[in-house]
């Protein structure tokens, strides 16, 4: 991945959130930041659209918060986020259980991860 686009991305969205005044945007905004950081690294074409947006990310946050009521998933909140700069695109999770994980982990080293690392 071309690190200097994603440089350039960080650099857009963080100059774009100036000035954003919703108490549900800003709450939102830095883990929307991230996830959408996240997905650039992923996909340099989705990088590219955010690049050439004519809209900001604090348009792009108003529209994540538009009828969201009193709450919204981040998965939502995410997903909104991508299709205001790609629309058509889409995001994925995945999420498993493992019944057996007390007595297989007992011999394995605790593993620390974020929701972030799993997008």
């Amino acid at each position: 991945m071309n690190d200097l686009l994603i440089h350039n991305v960080e650099e857009k969205l963080n100059k774009e959130s100036a000035g954003t005044t919703g108490s549900k945007e800003k709450a939102m905004m830095s883990a929307v930041k991230s996830a959408l950081v996240s997905f650039c690294k992923q996909e340099s074409e989705f990088a590219q659209a955010i690049i050439e947006s004519k809209q900001s990310f604090k348009e792009c946050m108003t529209a994540v918060a538009k009828d969201c009521g009193n709450s919204i998933s981040d998965l939502e909140a995410y997903r909104r986020a991508v299709q205001f700069y790609f629309p058509g695109a889409d995001i994925e999770f995945k999420m498993t259980i493992d019944l057996c994980a007390s007595v297989s982990n007992k011999e394995k080293e605790p593993v620390s991860i974020s929701l972030m690392d799993l997008l």
